[in-house]
């Protein structure tokens, strides 16, 4: 689990999206930004909590947030996750685990009794100003929208 915490300033990063174009945290300086951390592109729990955000993507707007996935998939996997399910955000390619380390959302898992490592489902809503203003670390796949904007 991510050693992250309220009021800490958020990691800078540097990672290519689904297109190739670099994405930097300093990209959205002056907007609120909603950055969720997902296990694998495509399976269940990601698909509904990506398609739960775009379905609520204009609540988001409203409020000033910009959306945010990253997962240690390919740009070709995530481009056909965005394509499939028609996302309107970008979705990060962070393969070599750069922005997934520096959120500190890496780490040993547990699924049907077998341990592995892999990416803690989590998201960070980061102010204008870089300053994490929340963590949520239990994320309800089907209705996290609800989870960040009504918190």
């Amino acid at each position: 689990m991510t050693a992250l915490k309220i009021g800490d300033k958020a990691p800078q990063f540097e990672a290519n999206n689904q297109e190739g174009n670099t994405i930097k945290l300093s990209d959205y300086a002056g907007k609120k930004l909603v950055l969720f951390f997902y296990p694998k592109a495509s399976t269940p729990g990601c698909t509904a909590e990506a398609c739960d955000l775009r379905d609520n993507y204009q609540s988001f707007l409203a409020k000033g947030y910009d959306v945010l996935g990253v997962s240690a998939d390919s740009a070709k996997r995530q481009q056909n996750f965005i394509n499939k399910n028609e996302l309107p955000f970008p979705l990060l390619a962070d393969e070599d685990k750069v922005v997934i380390n520096a959120f500190d959302v890496w780490g040993p898992k547990k699924f049907m009794g077998r341990e592995y490592d892999g990416i803690h489902r989590t998201t960070f809503v980061i102010d204008e100003t870089g300053i994490i203003e929340d963590v949520i670390t239990k994320v309800k796949t089907k209705v996290h929208a609800a989870q960040i904007l009504d918190s």
